[in-house]
């Protein structure tokens, strides 16, 4: 996917709801759960692991900022998954980084435990 074609680099300034240098947060327009962020590298870059350290360290700020703005928003947020889709075997479908920060609730599922091991039904357990 080429950065004229990429929907992460023709973001409206309104979708963003965090940024900093190298780096912004959007809330995901299919959300898994209420508050569903992503957090996006300024750069085109295919996936996490060709961020700069830089790049790496601008997510993970955000990632931060953006948890601590869920918590203060939605007391009802008791856990977090993060997640990144890194390949098209892996799920990715939008080929630019993306971090998926992923709000949870006591009880949002039966049994929470394994959390991004059920990736892969029947595997997650243990």
């Amino acid at each position: 996917m080429s950065a004229k074609h990429c929907p992460f680099c023709e973001l409206s300034q309104s979708r963003i709801i965090a940024a900093n240098e190298w780096a912004v947060g959007i809330r995901d327009a299919y959300p898994v759960t209420e508050g569903h962020s992503l957090v996006i590298p300024r750069r085109h870059i295919a996936d996490f692991f060709s961020l700069t350290a830089e790049e790496a360290l601008a997510c993970n700020t955000l990632l931060s900022e953006l948890r601590t703005t869920i918590l203060a928003a939605d007391k009802s947020v008791s856990g977090f998954n993060i997640g990144v889709n890194a390949g098209a075997d892996a799920g990715q479908t939008i080929f630019h980084c993306h971090v998926h920060l992923i709000p949870r609730r006591h009880g949002d599922v039966e049994n929470p435990r394994g959390g991004i091991r059920h990736v892969i039904p029947g595997k997650g357990s243990y």
